[in-house]
């Protein structure tokens, strides 16, 4: 009950905070009511607030017109548009999308000592029918509040939907909990070598090389 009842008090004390008062700063006006700005700033986790996701739609929609745009630039185009923005607030938003400018980083091309590297399954492969090659990918849908995950597998030979599924939260099991509906046993998961990295959370009767975020699936004889 003390918990309980404390939270209460500083959401209360949140309420008098005014933060475009003209003579009165955040950090004075949160010493006057006892608060401390940790209070005052924190957002629960997973809590998006109205203004984040409205950041979160525009990046979203100028990363779609310039796609090869940083953080950087991000930052001054909406700063131009009129949203006092910081770059560490832009970086941490991009992040969250799973966005970044479409610019070569450095040692892209570099494999680790350790890393073992596939073959690469598709190359000199006609495509001649449908369940051939599959892939998979991953994008977020805005909502009006909030924003929803969508991952989602495609076939290469006919464009058709093989499957999708909705999800509030990023993780393995939204693509584990895909993939289990329409994979065969005989199925073998292949990335590119350049896109590959370590497996977290992925455990299947098949063989997954890579995360399950952006897969080619092809299907055995």
């Amino acid at each position: 009950m003390a918990k309980k009842s404390r939270l209460n008090s500083v959401k209360k004390r949140r309420l008098f905070i005014d933060p475009n008062h003209p003579d009165l700063s955040i950090a004075r006006q949160c010493e006057l009511i006892g608060l401390s700005r940790a209070s005052y700033y924190h957002m629960p986790y997973g809590v998006a607030s109205e203004e984040n996701v409205r950041y979160l739609r525009l990046l979203d929609e100028q990363y779609l017109r310039t796609p090869f745009y940083g953080s950087r630039q991000m930052t001054r185009w909406l700063v131009s548009q009129g949203y006092p923005v910081n770059r560490k607030r832009v970086q941490r938003l991009m992040r969250t999308m799973g966005i970044q400018g479409t610019v070569p980083g450095p040692h892209t091309s570099r494999p680790h000592p350790t890393h073992k590297v596939y073959p690469y399954l598709l190359q000199d492969l006609t495509l001649q029918r449908a369940n051939l090659v599959w892939s998979t990918d991953i994008t977020y849908l805005p909502m009006a509040a909030g924003f929803m995950y969508l991952a989602a597998i495609i076939d290469w030979y006919s464009r058709y939907v093989i499957a999708w599924e909705l999800s509030n939260t990023l993780d393995h099991l939204l693509c584990v909990s895909m993939l289990e509906r329409v994979i065969p046993p005989t199925a073998s998961w292949h990335m590119p070598k350049k896109r590959r990295r370590p497996s977290t959370g992925w455990r299947t009767p098949w063989s997954a090389t890579s995360t399950p975020f952006h897969l080619v699936l092809q299907v055995l004889p």
